[in-house]
């Protein structure tokens, strides 16, 4: 079992948020869920996602939430400034889920849920 700190951030009626959760579970693995809707993004760690990921992973311009938006707002994504500005006024833009493996600080950061990558995050505890 891992023994550094996992910390999940998305949107709990997200299906894959759910699925990463769920795969988490079975691995037996203790983590901190954190819920953009009922908690917020926090400006610190967007600003690390941000860093660590890069603002084009972390965008998720495939969802409901970016369809919707007005065409003017979809136009000012164009740098990580602006898409600094749209993540934080529309959590749901964020890609799910963000995971931070280990540290809040120095550990790594992963956008999306694929089982493989997330398994080599265990076997290596990074």
């Amino acid at each position: 079992m891992r023994t550094q700190p996992i910390t999940l951030y998305g949107i709990g009626n997200c299906d894959t948020v759910k699925k990463a959760r769920q795969w988490l579970d079975d691995h037996s693995q203790a983590y901190t869920f954190h819920d953009f809707k009922t908690q917020g993004v926090p400006a610190d760690r967007l600003e690390r996602w941000l860093s660590q990921a890069g603002w084009e992973t972390l965008l998720n311009r495939k969802g409901t939430t970016w369809r919707r938006l007005d065409p003017s707002l979809q136009a000012g994504a164009t740098d990580a400034d602006g898409a600094r500005q749209l993540m934080h006024e529309h959590a749901s833009l964020i890609k799910r889920p963000v995971v931070e493996w280990g540290d809040t600080q120095t550990g790594v950061v992963t956008v999306g849920f694929k089982a493989d990558d997330w398994q080599a995050h265990l076997d290596t505890g990074r």
